[in-house]
């Protein structure tokens, strides 16, 4: 059970950020689980001495932060956590199902192309050559959490019809599954049209990773530039690991 919330008279913080604090303490602490749902904002009144309008506001805070998620006709819930990597390379999906989540994807562009000079030279391929251009939205539990664009070179996919959620999978029936890859990892805010396909204010904090994976024999195989919610954790194993820090 939580902690009792009370206002710290010799506080000028405001209340409904003093509330703010309170649930993400009881979230850290373990009181709040999860996957788990609040009372309702009628309740919360009760149990806090808050008034409506302000305990609605410190909810909101929560929300914009990605610390909460509010799903129509159901409640407010604490957000689940989806931890990326464990040392290996994986998908997005892979992780979540790993950790006894459900996963789906919405797909929004799936089309053949040709590179731009950028991506031709990441991907170590000609401005001739023929792409896939993968673009979609991953959901964990039902919400959106990222948006993924995908470039990879055709020759290594079957058919586009053919792809299901997994573009790993995908790749690994022509044998060109990815075995290593680098991956640069920012924190930044969504744009307008960002923070619509996920469903979250455009204050609220994201990621922003590019991702290049190579196949076993070195070759580049798959470009990726994804923009993730901020209750995504990213995990990498040490041995053998290294962190890149670059001034910005």
């Amino acid at each position: 059970m939580f902690d009792r919330f009370s206002i710290r008279p010799d506080d000028t913080t405001p209340p409904y950020l003093q509330l703010a604090a309170w649930l993400r303490g009881q979230i850290v602490r373990g009181a709040l689980a999860p996957g788990m749902g609040l009372p309702s904002e009628l309740r919360l009144t009760e149990l806090t001495g808050l008034s409506r309008p302000t305990v609605r506001r410190g909810l909101g805070k929560l929300v914009e932060e990605g610390i909460l998620v509010r799903r129509a006709g159901a409640g407010t819930f604490i957000a689940r956590r989806v931890v990326a990597g464990e040392g290996a390379l994986s998908e997005f999906g892979e992780d979540a199902r790993r950790q006894g989540n459900s996963a789906a994807v919405v797909w929004l562009t799936r089309r053949y192309a040709l590179p731009g000079e950028a991506e031709a030279a990441a991907l170590e391929i000609s401005v001739k050559t023929q792409v896939a251009r993968l673009d979609r939205i991953c959901l964990i539990d039902g919400a959106a959490m990222a948006v993924e664009h995908a470039i990879v070179p055709a020759a290594y996919l079957p058919e586009l019809d053919q792809i299901g959620d997994s573009i790993y999978a995908a790749l690994d029936e022509l044998g060109a599954r990815p075995v290593s890859g680098l991956q640069r990892v920012l924190p930044g805010l969504p744009s307008a049209t960002e923070a619509s396909l996920l469903g979250i204010s455009e204050h609220a904090a994201i990621w922003r990773v590019e991702r290049l994976t190579r196949r076993e024999d070195g070759r580049p195989v798959k470009l990726n530039r994804s923009i993730i919610r901020g209750d995504y954790e990213f995990l990498s194993d040490l041995p053998g690991g290294r962190w890149q820090v670059k001034g910005r």
